[in-house]
């Protein structure tokens, strides 16, 4: 089974370096106040900004605001990286952060709220100024540690092109943990039992198709639920995920599929397809809405409908251009994709400040310092961002309810959501002209003449099997219930 919590979460991805510099107990943001990019400047790979855990706990009141109630965080402990994928202490919140003060802070302060936090956990590799790896350094084959590392020749090349130990894509800053070690397998087990404890609610897993074992990831599963049965294992696996999905390793990918599909019927001829092609997202299509359909229902018929419903939905990520501009700055185009995200089967999450619009290319571009003034803001997708999470929040077969396909062509697409003897009917114009729509409903409305656009109030009407709502403005979406 998957978290039942998780069919009611919208998340919200932190990159907690470039999110919100904060104050913390007696002004301290950090041990270091100087020597930080300037916010505003364009970040560089190796900078830092100096955001902090403590910023987000001043933030946390924006964010509930707007609907979210699940945040996922890059990595947080410490590191010599901005992104902190270099880990030198998991069990040690980085101090630039706030410290692991910071953090039980921010649990209680979420947990308060009724919000969930998922930490990353990056397992495949640590960083070269892990404990375990500079012993090795020191020490080479005297070290207790060696054969945590796949160790090709002493003494080690850590600062060169060419590493003489398995790494991370062949970075040196990388080494990547010998998870067939028992003693490095106990001591990762251990790292994610440790956080579960101190009352992390879940998992993103970073790179784990990397860890080639299965039972690792069994062993995993077992010991994150045997303290929390609810926790959340969520993988970041960028197509197929069937081998993990079976119900003993994770509970969900991060849905990058579902993403990509999105973008390509949303953007159409708009979008930056050389841009994308450039990112993990690869060279994206422009699909029109039965071509659409068929891509939700592949996607939909991999997994078991428990998994589809826990599915971490997203368009973009700190791993993509942002979606402002892949669409060229196209607010209706973007606002139209979110409200779409929110109406599909899985938990929807927006990446940090694309929900006001902010711009960002490739790494490292996309993650720029979060914008606070709301002159910089794009108020109609947050504003969009706002009513949908609502109304997911109000309406039970958007979190729950199964999709059936009522119309689709060219960008005008209907699809219902049906859960138990509720259903909600689901129309998107993706197209630069009015639609007047006229849906057949295909029996899923027995009886009632009436219904109501719950994103805009209009009425419409049920008529000879079919559903007459007036006209679809360009690039938007209604949500109808019968009103019986």
């Amino acid at each position: 089974m998957t978290p039942d919590w998780v069919k009611d979460a919208v998340f919200y991805q932190i990159f907690p370096d470039r999110f919100r510099i904060g104050q913390g107990p007696l002004g301290q943001p950090a041990p270091v106040r100087e020597g930080f990019e300037p916010w505003e400047a364009p970040p560089t790979l190796r900078g830092f900004k100096g955001g902090n855990l403590w910023g987000v706990i001043e933030a946390l009141d924006y964010l509930q605001e707007l609907g979210f109630n699940a945040l996922y965080f890059c990595p947080v402990f410490s590191s010599t990286a901005n992104h902190r994928y270099h880990t030198s202490d998991y069990f040690q919140v980085d101090p630039i952060l706030g410290g692991n003060e910071a953090l039980k802070r921010l649990l209680e302060e979420a947990h308060r709220r009724g919000m969930r936090v998922i930490l990353d956990g990056v397992f495949n590799h640590c960083g070269r100024a892990h404990f375990a790896f500079q012993h090795v350094m020191e020490n080479e084959a005297a070290s207790p540690y060696r054969d945590w590392f796949h160790i090709y020749k002493f003494p080690l090349a850590a600062y060169t092109k060419h590493p003489n130990y398995a790494a991370w894509w062949n970075n040196p800053e990388l080494p990547k943990f010998n998870t067939s070690s028992p003693e490095c397998r106990a001591y990762l087990f251990r790292v994610a039992e440790y956080w579960l404890e101190q009352g992390i609610d879940g998992w993103r897993l970073d790179v784990p198709n990397e860890i080639d074992d299965d039972e690792f990831w069994r062993e995993f599963r077992r010991r994150v639920k045997a303290i929390n049965p609810e926790a959340y294992i969520v993988g970041e696996i960028w197509d197929d995920a069937s081998r993990w999905l079976q119900g003993d390793q994770f509970d969900a990918v991060m849905n990058y599929p579902l993403g990509r599909a999105i973008l390509g019927f949303v953007g159409g001829e708009a979008l930056d397809k050389d841009l994308a092609a450039r990112s993990g997202l690869g060279r994206l299509e422009s699909l029109g809405a039965l071509a659409f359909h068929h891509r939700l229902e592949d996607l939909f018929g991999r997994y078991r409908w428990e998994v589809v419903t826990a599915q971490m939905n997203l368009m973009t990520s700190h791993d993509t251009p942002r979606i402002f501009t892949l669409m060229r700055g196209q607010v209706e185009r973007v606002s139209l994709a979110f409200a779409l995200l929110f109406t599909l089967p899985g938990a929807p999450m927006v990446y940090y400040g694309d929900e006001i619009g902010m711009p960002g290319g490739h790494d490292p571009d996309n993650r720029r310092g979060m914008i606070w003034d709301p002159e910089g803001w794009q108020t109609h997708i947050q504003e969009t961002i706002r009513r949908m999470a609502k109304l997911r929040r109000l309406v039970a077969p958007l979190r729950y309810g199964r999709y059936q396909y009522l119309y689709g062509q060219d960008g005008h697409l209907a699809f219902a959501r049906s859960h138990g003897t509720e259903s909600v009917v689901v129309a998107v114009n993706a197209a630069p002209e009015p639609w007047r729509a006229q849906i057949p409903l295909h029996g899923i409305w027995s009886r009632g003449e009436r219904a109501v656009d719950l994103v805009s109030g209009r009425e419409g009407r049920c008529v000879g099997g079919y559903l007459e709502g007036g006209g679809l403005e360009p690039f938007s979406l209604a949500v109808w219930r019968v009103q019986g």
